[in-house]
């Protein structure tokens, strides 16, 4: 089978090439709407969102893979494909389709109260409509990057532009605004690393 990756970051895409055709949204559920119907146009035979997530559930821990069951986008509630979840671990618990970028710790816990969900992306839900509206097999492959009771620096809701990439510019201009959060920076980056790898071993 030929697979779709879809991915928010250009080098999250780069990570998931040993598992097929990839492509990075920009971080956006219509970026990734976007790069999955792209690879439908490819002729892939299944897709998969691929990449950081962040913690909902308290007792997962940076670098922790997760391969849900089910992807949540508002009411409507998508089940993954269990053939092709299997793949990448043990499929579990549900994951949250979220339109914007999940930042403070207090809403982490108020989402994970009222949904139940384990972990939060922006890229699954639109992922998991394109492969319903084309009848193809999907999946999820996530690590988790910031845990659950972490708030998010500031510099870290900027730092992407729509092709996927970090632009170091946005990012140091935050932290010229916010000096303060150099400490919470540091702590994510060497978090994401940690989800990085698991990533990369799972994909290669």
């Amino acid at each position: 089978m030929t697979l779709g990756i879809i991915t928010g970051l250009t080098a999250e895409a780069r990570l998931a090439r040993p598992l097929g055709l990839a492509r990075a949204g920009g971080g956006t559920p219509e970026g990734a709407e976007a790069a999955a119907e792209w690879l439908v146009g490819q002729g892939v035979e299944g897709l998969v969102s691929f990449g950081l997530a962040g913690g909902l559930d308290p007792a997962l821990r940076p670098g922790d893979v997760v391969v849900p069951l089910r992807v949540r986008e508002g009411d409507r509630v998508i089940a993954t494909d269990k053939l092709l979840s299997a793949r990448f671990g043990v499929p579990g618990g549900m994951l949250l389709a979220g339109g914007a970028v999940v930042a403070g710790a207090g809403e982490k816990a108020r989402l994970f109260e009222q949904t139940g969900a384990i972990a939060v992306d922006l890229e699954s839900g639109a992922v998991a409509r394109v492969a319903a509206r084309h009848g193809l097999p999907f999946a999820v492959l996530r690590a988790i990057c910031d845990p659950a009771e972490r708030d998010l620096p500031p510099a870290a809701l900027v730092a992407l532009d729509n092709s996927g990439a970090i632009g170091l510019w946005r990012v140091l201009a935050s932290v010229a605004r916010h000096p303060g959060q150099v400490r919470a920076l540091i702590a994510l980056g060497r978090d994401a690393a940690a989800a990085r790898a698991a990533l990369k071993r799972r994909a290669g």
